[in-house]
C-alpha cells in the first residue's frame, strides 16, 4: 500500500494566525488564556493546552478581570469588546480578516439600511455566525437550509450574507429561492445579496475533488464536531465514494484497506499537517496488521 498526504491540506490562514499569536504568548508567559474552544480539533487543542494555553468559557470570561486573553479566528461580537475594556482585559485579537472584513460590512450595512432584514446562511450557535449577528445588534435572522427559509420576513427589505465557511452551493441554491419570494411578496423591496464564503474555503473544494479522485480509498481527517470537516468530507465522498471519515484511531475498519494499493490522506481547514502525518503512520501500521490476517 502506497499513502500520500494532500499537500493543501491543513489549517487556513485565520486558524495559522491564530495558532501563532498563541504559541507566541504562550512562549513568553508561558501561559494564555484563549476565549472559546480555538479550534474545532480536539488533537490541537489537546497541543496547545499541553503548551500551556486554558479555554475559557463565556462565563468565566465575564468574571475575569486584569487579565490577557486570545480571541480565536472566529470573530467576536461587540458586547465581547465591551466587556473586555470594563474588566481591564487585554485582547490578543486573532479574528480571521476575512471575518473581520465581514462585520465591518454587516454594521456599516446595518447602520445604512436601519429597516431592512439582515438574514446569514449559516449555523446559528457557530462562534462565526454569534459574532456575525452581534454587528446587526442581534437583531439577524439565522438560516442553516432551506427548510429554514420561512424565518424570514418577505415583506421586508433584506440584506443577505454567507457564514464564511458555509457550502456554496447551498448558498447559491438559498440566494435564488430568497429572490424567487421577495419579488413575489415585496416586489418593489429592496434585496441586496453578498456571498461572503471565504473563497479559500471554495478553491479548497475543487482542488480536494480533483486530489480524491486519484486513489483508491481516501481517508479524511477532522475532528468530529468540525462542521467545515463535514462539508468537505461530504464533497470527497461524491467524487470518491471510498472516502472515509477519521477523527480517531478507532475510527480505522479493515474495509477502509481492502483492494486500496493508494490511498489518500487529507482533511479539513481544522486538520493540522502534523495529524495528517500521524494518521499516515496509524494507516500504514492498520493496513499492515490487516494484510497479515488476510494472508495467514
Amino acid at each position: 500500500m502506497t499513502t500520500d498526504i494532500d499537500l493543501n491540506a491543513g489549517f487556513c490562514f485565520g486558524v495559522t494566525n491564530a495558532i501563532s499569536k498563541a504559541e507566541n504568548e504562550i512562549a513568553r508567559n508561558g501561559t494564555l488564556l484563549c476565549l472559546g474552544e480555538m479550534v474545532h480539533n480536539q488533537e490541537e487543542t489537546q497541543r496547545l493546552t499541553d503548551l500551556g494555553m486554558k479555554t475559557l468559557s463565556y462565563q468565566d470570561f465575564r468574571e475575569i478581570k486584569d487579565s490577557t486573553v486570545l480571541f480565536r479566528a472566529h470573530g467576536e461580537p461587540p458586547e465581547t469588546y465591551r466587556i473586555a475594556q470594563d474588566n481591564n482585559i487585554t485582547v490578543i485579537d486573532a479574528t480571521c480578516p476575512i471575518v473581520l472584513q465581514l462585520h465591518k460590512l454587516i454594521h456599516e450595512n446595518a447602520l445604512k439600511y436601519p429597516e431592512a432584514q439582515t438574514v446569514i446562511f449559516g449555523k446559528k450557535d457557530h462562534a462565526e455566525v454569534v459574532g456575525l449577528v452581534g454587528q446587526a445588534e442581534g437583531k439577524a435572522v439565522v438560516v442553516s437550509s432551506a427548510e429554514e427559509i420561512g424565518k424570514i420576513d418577505f415583506s421586508k427589505d433584506i440584506l443577505l450574507y454567507s457564514q464564511t465557511t458555509m457550502n456554496s452551493e447551498s448558498y447559491e441554491s438559498l440566494s435564488q429561492q430568497i429572490d424567487t419570494l421577495s419579488k413575489k411578496h415585496n416586489p418593489s423591496g429592496l434585496l441586496l445579496k453578498f456571498n461572503t464564503i471565504c473563497r479559500s474555503v471554495m478553491a479548497r473544494v475543487s482542488n480536494l475533488v480533483e486530489y480524491v479522485k486519484r486513489f483508491d480509498a481516501i481517508l479524511f481527517v477532522a475532528g468530529a464536531n468540525s462542521s467545515n470537516g463535514k462539508y468537505l468530507f461530504s464533497a470527497c465522498q461524491r467524487a470518491n465514494p471510498r472516502t472515509y471519515y477519521i477523527s480517531q484511531s478507532s475510527d480505522f475498519k479493515p474495509e477502509m484497506f481492502a483492494n486500496a494499493d493508494r490511498i489518500g490522506i487529507t482533511g479539513a481547514t481544522s486538520t493540522p499537517r502534523w495529524l495528517l502525518q500521524r494518521v499516515e503512520d496509524l494507516a500504514q501500521e492498520f493496513a499492515s496488521g490487516v494484510n497479515s490476517v488476510q494472508k495467514s
